[in-house]
């Protein structure tokens, strides 16, 4: 495959930043787009962008632009790092540059509050005039802080058509960064929005400082419960045992990167959680990603006990104390059960 000159990313914060950093290892001109001035002059002048990733070097291929025209236009290839609550907006914002041959890359673990839409599906319903095959996903167990200073990481680009997915994987390939293809888009992106629930779990746990064991039996029956709704979405049951679901699953609630792991530790330490979203400054995914899971949980009727208990401390002001108690006490069952 001849690897393109020029991707266009849109998104500058941590992630779109370490995912930009790289391609242009792999000898690919970025053009980042950035609402911001000074973050634009910071990544062009000085090739840091310090606010989301400090003591990062940036490759000078790494274009920063506040020029969506000049960003998009001609790009075969769009990756796309925005909140999943600005998916909508920015596609709309983008689809003006964009051809039926476009490929758009997404690498954003969540799902779309009201519609309770995949990212994906947000995209397809936007672009109408993109082929599904050319829709791709990114995920797996990847801290932007980790993958901006070349530390080995393993991720997975899920798509419809394989040949796509393959392309994409040869883009982002090279001996720090592995790249795994799946078609299994559906569980793809359904494991990297509701790990992101089980995370502020695992934070609130070592918040209430209750131990190693509590918080693998957290991942373990997290686990379970976000496969069993992902199965009733059509997800495969594969996809959760694999990198985007327990590889994900298991970074996310056991690292300081971790942004819903931190935001679950203040809420376990007894903070509130206005306060706590305010101090991160950052998205919180997993917030979003309870509410939606909570509402799909009833929808179809399955079972989540741990995200039932997760929305009643975010959004019923249930003391994280009393719900890791109610979760103990629950009805004796059997660990396994086999259809």
């Amino acid at each position: 495959m001849v690897q393109p000159e020029r991707i266009a990313v849109i998104g500058s914060g941590s992630w779109g930043t370490a995912l930009s950093i790289v391609l242009a290892n792999n000898d690919i001109y970025v053009d980042l787009y950035t609402l911001f001035p000074e973050q634009r002059d910071e990544i062009n002048n000085e090739h840091t962008n310090k606010n989301f990733l400090p003591g990062v070097n940036i490759n000078p291929k790494v274009i920063a632009s506040m020029d969506l025209a000049e960003v998009l236009t001609d790009k075969e290839y769009i990756l796309l790092v925005v909140p999943s609550h600005a998916m909508r907006s920015v596609v709309r914002e983008i689809k003006p540059y964009l051809t039926k041959n476009t490929v758009i890359i997404h690498a954003t673990k969540g799902i779309e509050l009201d519609t309770y839409m995949r990212m994906s599906e947000v995209i397809k319903e936007e672009l109408p005039d993109i082929p599904e095959k050319n829709i791709i996903v990114l995920s797996g167990p990847s801290h932007a802080e980790e993958v901006s200073r070349m530390l080995p990481t393993t991720i997975v680009a899920a798509g419809t058509d394989a040949a796509v997915a393959e392309r994409v994987q040869d883009i982002f390939m090279n001996n720090d960064f592995r790249v795994y293809t799946n078609d299994d888009v559906i569980g793809i992106e359904l494991a990297g929005a509701l790990k992101n629930i089980i995370a502020l779990g695992a934070g609130m746990s070592d918040g209430l400082g209750f131990g190693d064991n509590a918080k693998a039996a957290l991942i373990t029956r997290g686990l379970t419960e976000i496969s069993r709704l992902g199965f009733q979405l059509n997800a495969k049951l594969a996809t959760f045992a694999g990198l985007a679901g327990v590889g994900d699953l298991i970074v996310t609630c056991t690292s300081k990167h971790s942004r819903n792991w931190r935001a679950g530790y203040s809420l376990g330490q007894g903070e509130k959680l206005e306060d706590v979203l305010d101090k991160m400054g950052m998205v919180v995914e997993g917030v979003k990603a309870t509410k939606a899971a909570y509402y799909l949980a009833h929808k179809y009727n399955v079972d989540m006990p741990i995200t039932s208990e997760i929305y009643q401390v975010l959004f019923e002001g249930k003391n994280p104390r009393t719900a890791v108690w109610d979760l103990m006490g629950r009805v004796k069952t059997k660990e396994i059960k086999h259809h």
